[in-house]
This record gives structure tokens, sequence and C-alpha cells, in this order.
């Protein structure tokens, strides 16, 4: 994935890949000695179901591990965010 810097980011919303609105972008959890993002923190959109999330407080953490691309939006596969292994997914 390209690079961005953090200010673009800010305040972005959160699609699925499926295009399920899942929030806005809160803010990010860091290994402050790697670098690397672990979590993206997000204000749910009000219509979502996040029984399905992890959650803290009024927000939800999705794992930086499922984000598939970084445009206008963030684009997450919702399988992954949902801790959810895409190979015990029946279709």
């Amino acid at each position: 994935m390209a690079n961005v810097f953090a200010k673009n980011l800010s305040s972005k919303q959160v699609m699925a890949t499926d295009g399920t609105e899942i929030g806005i972008l809160f803010n990010i959890v860091m290994d402050i000695k790697t670098g690397d993002i672990i979590d993206l923190i997000v204000k749910p959109d009000m219509s979502l179901d996040t029984s399905r999330y992890k959650v803290d407080e009024q927000y939800i953490l999705l794992p930086f591990e499922s984000v598939r691309a970084i445009k206008d939006y963030i684009v997450v596969d919702k399988n992954i965010a949902r801790g959810l292994a895409t190979e015990n997914i029946s279709m």
C-alpha cells in the first residue's frame, strides 16, 4: 500500500468492500516501537450493528490488516474487520 500521511486520514469515511458504511475514522492505534498501525478507531455509523465488532466505549476497533484501500474512503474487508477468517465463511 502506498504511503499516506496521517493528517489525510483524519475524519475519513470508512466503508466495507460490500459498500456498507461503517463510520468515520476517529483515531488510530500504533505500535510506538515499530511505527506499525494496529487498529483504526472508528465512530460507527448510527445504522451499523456493532455487535459483531470489537467495541471500545462508543467506538469500534478495526484491525489495520482489514484495510484494502485508502482513497476517498478507507475501504476495509468486513470479515477481517469483524475478526472472522475468510476461509471459515461459507457462501
